[in-house]
């Protein structure tokens, strides 16, 4: 897939990963019942919205202000010019947003796709809030080549860490391209850790084509037989050694990038022939962060049946394998060093891959929902494949390397449990073994949440607000995707949409935005102390959490 693709496939595996990790956009806002009741009444929500940077008043800024219950009737107002701002409205909870050109929007103590609604009444101050907005970041800076110059026409990338799937993980959020000046620049951008990577080849370089002999012409010149490694920021050429950029909402980061070139691979490739279905050529690909990038050589030449000669890479470690039309048969991907001395890379006598069709059914339901997909995640938790389940309720994932698999579900607007019905002994309890060169068919049996479980987070017996509360399932090293998430109101009251019956136990944690919650080493200290919790099978509605749950510290 070309690097724009790859992009948009990274994009949509961060998307579904997160959709199943918190799948409730916005869930702190959404109304947690069992609370006491709020007297009736007219009160005011007022405050401030000040920059972040410096804390000065912000006028001119737009500030929303929806009833959890009832977000159509939302109101909005501007920030006169000492930044305040009011609201006139009934008792009930609510949630504050606000948003100002250059500025990231902003929601009341909001963190990820979570926030903190205000609630109205029962001694709740209302009436001094302060939304703290942080101006926009701008990243960027010039790419220059060995002898200093710029570098038009270079593909930058910029990853950014995440947290949001519960493990952190280093993921391209945007790509553009060099201008005349070898300038790139990425804006909007709030707090985090990044990174850049670029991928560019030298303007001048020739790849002349062997002769028989596996000889380059006499009359090339040597020193133009070159090509640029994928180069990341500190000059490094290895994802590991890349040099991070902290970056705060307003600061304007440059971080420049100098490109070396080193000599040009030349191979003759030699992969399966695909017969009658199709061709499949060389794919060189290397390990980035929590991906692979695509390396495109400068020039791929059949020139015999299953034979492909490959120049303009440069020397180093890469995953290849050969693609082709989804008929056409391949190998499993090959871990290969290339050095300067590699002539010939034979693929032709590896492992076959496997596939595997996954006809897809939801427990009660006739109807499969619109956009389903299906997800095959490695024995790493790393989601290698994603599959869109057709009309028909089939989803298919081939070109699988042998291995142990876990299915993760989800659609726009449900996550799912996942069941594996299967034939020939292939599974182990909700795990999948794909064997070498195998092609499967399952059934799996898709369950989706039914239950809000909801309850008040508690710090020295006072409502805590604020708290990142999480559902943890029993053995959450192979069931991640039914962790929930949400963060404290500002009565403590959190609620836990589309629950999937099982056992579980909620916690909650002040500051806790920044750890891996999704590893069970990391929750184990918080477990011990955390409420448990059963949903039983065919429960629905909603269920409290049967004590206050301690917020307890990062």
């Amino acid at each position: 897939m070309s690097r724009s693709l790859a992009l948009r496939y990274f994009a949509k595996l961060a998307t579904l990963l997160a959709l199943l990790a918190s799948p409730v956009i916005f869930s702190a806002q959404t109304p947690a019942g069992g609370q006491s009741a709020v007297p009736t009444g007219s009160f005011q929500v007022a405050g401030t919205i000040v920059n972040k940077i410096g804390g000065h008043p912000l006028a001119g800024a737009r500030v929303v202000l929806a009833d959890t219950r009832n977000r159509q009737g939302a109101q909005s107002m501007v920030t006169s010019d000492d930044g305040r701002f009011r609201f006139q409205v009934r008792a009930g909870k609510y949630s504050l947003n606000a948003e100002k050109r250059g500025f990231l929007t902003t929601f009341y103590k909001g963190h990820e796709l979570f926030s903190t609604a205000i609630v109205t009444g029962a001694g709740f101050d209302t009436e001094s809030l302060g939304l703290h907005l942080a101006p926009y970041a701008v990243l960027s800076g010039k790419v220059y080549d060995e002898l200093g110059e710029p570098v038009r026409g270079a593909t930058v990338l910029v990853y950014r860490e995440d947290r949001r799937s519960g493990i952190g993980q280093i993921q391209p959020i945007t790509e553009s391209t060099t201008d005349d000046q070898g300038a790139y620049e990425a804006t909007k951008l709030g707090d985090g850790t990044y990174f850049v990577s670029v991928h560019a080849k030298p303007w001048y370089a020739v790849h002349p084509a062997p002769s028989q002999d596996r000889a380059l012409p006499a009359a090339v010149d040597s020193s133009l037989d070159v090509a640029y490694p994928i180069t990341y920021y500190g000059d490094a050429t290895e994802a590991d050694d890349a040099t991070p950029i902290p970056i705060r909402g307003g600061d304007q980061v440059e971080a420049d990038i100098h490109l070396s070139p080193v000599p040009s691979l030349h191979l003759l490739v030699h992969v399966s022939e695909g017969g009658t279905s199709g061709v499949a050529m060389p794919l060189f690909q290397k390990q980035s962060f929590d991906g692979m990038a695509r390396v495109e050589p400068d020039r791929v030449n059949m020139v015999a049946p299953g034979v492909f000669e490959v120049t303009g890479i440069p020397a180093g470690r890469y995953t290849v394998q050969a693609v082709g039309s989804p008929n056409t048969p391949v190998n499993e991907p090959n871990q290969v060093d290339l050095s300067s001395n590699t002539s010939d890379l034979d693929m032709s006598s590896g492992n076959p891959t496997s596939s595997v069709k996954a006809k897809v059914q939801v427990e009660g339901e006739t109807k499969l929902p619109a956009s389903l997909a299906v997800a095959m995640r490695n024995s790493k938790g790393r989601v290698v494949s994603v599959g869109e389940v057709n009309p028909e309720g089939v989803a298919a994932f081939p070109n699988l390397s042998a291995g142990e698999y876990t299915f993760v579900a989800g659609s726009p607007t449900q996550p799912y449990s996942v069941k594996i019905q299967s034939g020939g002994g292939v599974t182990a309890g909700r795990k999948l073994n794909v064997p070498p060169a195998s092609e499967l068919q399952v059934s799996l049996a898709l369950v989706g949440g039914e239950v809000t479980v909801e309850g008040v987070a508690k710090q020295s017996g006072k409502p805590f607000s604020g708290a990142m509360v999480v559902l943890v399932p029993k053995d959450p090293e192979s069931n991640r995707e039914l962790s929930r998430r949400d963060q404290s109101d500002q009565d403590g009251t959190f609620s836990l949409q589309q629950v999937i019956p099982g056992s579980y136990t909620v916690i909650a944690i002040e500051n806790g935005w920044d750890l891996d919650w999704g590893k069970p080493a990391v929750l184990a200290q918080y477990i011990r102390h955390g409420q448990p919790i059963t949903v039983f099978s065919h429960a629905n509605g909603s269920m409290q959490v049967p004590g206050p749950v301690e917020v307890q510290p990062k």
